[in-house]
C-alpha cells in the first residue's frame, strides 16, 4: 500500500516510482556517525539552498537523510544516518544493492507524507533534503528541529537535483568536500568511457517514459533519467521538449493513450512503475511506433536496473550505466 501510495503521488509529481508514505520501523535508534570517524573537519560549512545558506557549525553526529537518495550518498561517504526515507520502495533499510550497507538500520521515515515528531524524537544534528519537492513549510519545519540542507538554487523543477549538486552538497555539509569530489570525478569519468565504449549514441534521439495505472508519462528536461542520456550523448527529441512546458515545474508530464507516439525516437527507453512490464510490451499505440518497429524500444522490466536508472545518485547512476547502457546499445545494433 505504501509502494502505491508513492507511486501514484509520483504519477502525479511526476518523478517517483514507488515508495512509503508514513514512518516506519527499523531500528536506527543508536549509532550515529561515531565522532572523528564519519565526518571530516571542513567546518563551519555553509551550503548555499533555494531557501538561503545554510551553515553546519560543527561535524554532525546524527544525521537524518531524508531528500531522493540523500541516504545512499551520505553512505558512500561513509557516513551512517540514523534516519532515512525511501524513496523508492525499496524495503529492508530503504537503499539499493549499489549502496554501501549500514552497519546500524536506520529508523525508515516517510517521503511525502513525512512524520516530523518521528524526525524529531531521532534528536539529528542535521537534516539532508537536498533532493525533494521544495516546499518551503517542509523546509522551514525541519529547520526547527536541525540545520536543514534543502535542494539548491535555481532548480527548474521539483525533484531535480543533479547527482554532482547532491553529492557536493551532502559532502561539504558532512565536512568531506574533497570525498565528494573525487565521486563525482569518478562519475564523470564513467560516463567518459561508457561514451567512448558506445560511440553510436552520440547525437541519437532518446526519450524515456513510464507506464503506471493505465496511464502513460514522458520525462523531460530536469529529471534524473533524462540527465543521464544527456550524459550518454543522446538528445531529447523536439517533440519531448515541447511537452516542457506543460510540466508546470516538474519533470514530468502525463500522456493520453494517443499521444503514446511522442515516446517514439531514436531510442525509446519505457519502464513500468508499481507493475509488470506485460502491458507496455502489449500497448497497441506503442508497438506500432517506429521505435517499436525498428527494435529501438527498450524496456526496463527488471527493477534494480530501472530504480537505479532512477535514483539520480553517484553510486545508483554508475549502476545505471553497467546495466542499461548494454541494452541501449544492443537495441540502437538492431
Amino acid at each position: 500500500m505504501r509502494r502505491l501510495l508513492l507511486a501514484a503521488i509520483a504519477a502525479a509529481l511526476l518523478l517517483v516510482t514507488a515508495c512509503g508514505g508514513g514512518s516506519g520501523g527499523g531500528g536506527g535508534g543508536g549509532g550515529g556517525a561515531p565522532a572523528g570517524s564519519a565526518v571530516g573537519t571542513a567546518y563551519p560549512a555553509t551550503i548555499d539552498t533555494q531557501f538561503g545558506p545554510v551553515t553546519v557549525e560543527e561535524p554532525p553526529q546524527r544525521i537524518v537523510a531524508l531528500g531522493w537518495s540523500d541516504a545512499e550518498t551520505a553512505l558512500v561517504l561513509g557516513v551512517q544516518p540514523v534516519g532515512a526515507s525511501d524513496w523508492l520502495g525499496f524495503g529492508g533499510t530503504g537503499v539499493g544493492p549499489w549502496s554501501p550497507p549500514y552497519r546500524t538500520p536506520p529508523t525508515i521515515l516517510g517521503t511525502t507524507q513525512l512524520d516530523y515528531e518521528a524526525v524529531a524524537a531521532l534528536r539529528p544534528d542535521l537534516i539532508l533534503d537536498t533532493r525533494s519537492s521544495g516546499d518551503r513549510q517542509r523546509f522551514d519545519t525541519l529547520s526547527r528541529i536541525a540545520p536543514t540542507v534543502g535542494p539548491p538554487p535555481g532548480l527548474a523543477a521539483a525533484y531535480g537535483t543533479t547527482w554532482r549538486q547532491q553529492m557536493d552538497m551532502v559532502s561539504r555539509a558532512l565536512g568531506k568536500p574533497e570525498e565528494g569530489a573525487r565521486q563525482i570525478a569518478g562519475l564523470e569519468e564513467k560516463f567518459r568511457a561508457t561514451t567512448a565504449a558506445n560511440p553510436s549514441f552520440a547525437g541519437r534521439q532518446a526519450a524515456v517514459g513510464a507506464f503506471f495505472g493505465g496511464q502513460w508519462g514522458a520525462y523531460v528536461p530536469g529529471d534524473a533519467r533524462v540527465d543521464v542520456m544527456d550524459g550518454l550523448g543522446f538528445r531529447t527529441p523536439p517533440q519531448i521538449e515541447a511537452l516542457s512546458s506543460q510540466a508546470a515545474g516538474s519533470f514530468y508530464v502525463n500522456l493520453s493513450g494517443e499521444q503514446v507516439g511522442l515516446l517514439s525516437s531514436d531510442l525509446t527507453v519505457v519502464f513500468p512503475i508499481g507493475g509488470s512490464a506485460d502491458a507496455i510490451r502489449a500497448d497497441p499505440v506503442l508497438s506500432r511506433t517506429p521505435a517499436a518497429q525498428a527494435g529501438h524500444l527498450v524496456v526496463l522490466d527488471d527493477r534494480t536496473t530501472s530504480n537505479a536508472f532512477s535514483s539520480g545518485s553517484v553510486p545508483g547512476t554508475a549502476a545505471a550505466l553497467d546495466r542499461a547502457a548494454p541494452l541501449f546499445a544492443g537495441a540502437l545494433a538492431r
